[in-house]
């Protein structure tokens, strides 16, 4: 199962269920040349992904697929650029090229950045698609620590690119996730007991959860250093049920639910009140289902859908502006996929 398709996996079946930039002195830049563009531009949102995703083709005498592909990101401006200087399959541990599997690539909530490890020297980069510009990560951050292959990391970009965190999922489950600020340069530690979920809109929050030694969940809001600020043992309704996301304030988490009937429905939990709003309707069509959500700066949402056909396969994804008071939405953006695709990845993963 790719990563990927994991993912996917998890958040549909939690939705379907009724439970359920471095200093001067760092920083790197890479050759122009290392995006090319495939098809007509305009000056509208040059510098901003509405998707990246990477081909599949069927494994020689078997009969399963694997990515056959460089990673391409389609733009708001209706152009389609290959990376070319990103790493397709991931180096494992043991230093080998898996094939079969696709390395990390992740994009920031904005669209504008993404990170992902380079051919030439397998460091894990940013690069600043307006800018056109590569960074490497801060320090020791940019290589991967002994004993972790690429197949081990999560990345994660803030809304803005200005912080990433990488989560390493190694056998022993030991090592800190990475907090790191690609402005300062600064690099932070949490507890690897702990499973970030997002950022605040403004980089500065981080929600998180752990389950605790009776079965429960607790949820936990960090600062950009890494230090909990709030932290809850929540209701079922907030612990079974995603996506979520936090605001500004690290206090707003909102929760999406999928009932029974397929309806879809958004609560607010006010978590230093412990406190779970009423429920609201949210108006999607019945053959789409909750994906990812996020807050803005103005205390709006964001929710993501997957369109599904009636075999379940995914054959789209719609955006939409999500007002959390009456659960009114408005289409932002709509994507159809093809079948070609082997792995999809939308702004703010």
């Amino acid at each position: 199962m790719t990563r990927k398709t994991a993912i996917l996996a998890a958040a549909v079946a939690a939705t379907i269920s009724a439970l359920a930039a471095p200093t001067a002195a760092q920083a790197r830049t890479g050759t122009a040349a290392a995006v090319e563009t495939r098809t007509g531009a305009s000056s509208a949102a040059k510098g901003e992904v509405r998707y990246a995703w990477a081909k599949l083709c069927a494994k020689k005498g078997q009969e399963y697929n694997i990515p056959c592909g460089p990673w391409k990101v389609v733009m708001r401006d209706g152009t389609t650029r290959t990376v070319t200087d990103a790493r397709v399959n991931p180096v494992t541990a043991a230093g080998k090229v898996d094939k079969e599997l696709m390395s990390e690539f992740a994009l920031s909530g904005d669209g504008r950045y993404a990170a992902y490890f380079r051919k030439s020297d397998s460091k894990l980069v940013v690069r600043d698609f307006a800018a056109n510009r590569v960074r490497v990560l801060p320090g020791t951050t940019g290589r991967l620590p002994k004993g972790v292959g690429m197949d081990d990391v999560n990345a994660k970009l803030s809304y803005d690119g200005e912080r990433i965190l990488l989560d390493y999922s190694s056998g022993d489950a030991k090592l800190s996730t990475l907090l790191v600020d690609l402005t300062t340069g600064k690099v932070s530690t949490i507890s690897p007991k702990l499973s970030v979920q997002d950022f605040s809109p403004d980089g500065r929050h981080l929600l998180a959860t752990r389950s605790t030694g009776e079965n429960t969940t607790e949820l936990l809001v960090l600062d950009e250093n890494g230090a909990t600020t709030a932290r809850r043992v929540v209701p079922q309704v907030v612990a079974n049920n995603m996506p979520q996301a936090v605001a500004d304030d690290g206090n707003s988490v909102a929760v999406t639910i999928t009932t029974p009937s397929g309806k879809t429905r958004l609560r607010v939990y006010d978590l230093e009140a412990d406190n779970v709003g009423a429920a609201v309707d949210v108006k999607v069509p019945k053959n789409e289902s909750p994906y990812r959500l996020s807050w803005d700066a103005s205390g709006s949402l964001t929710l993501w859908d997957l369109r599904n056909n009636k075999d379940g396969d995914t054959t789209g994804i719609v955006r939409r502006s999500l007002d959390p008071d009456s659960g009114a939405t408005s289409t932002i953006d709509t994507i159809k996929l093809g079948s070609k695709i082997y792995m999809w990845w939308l702004p703010g993963e």
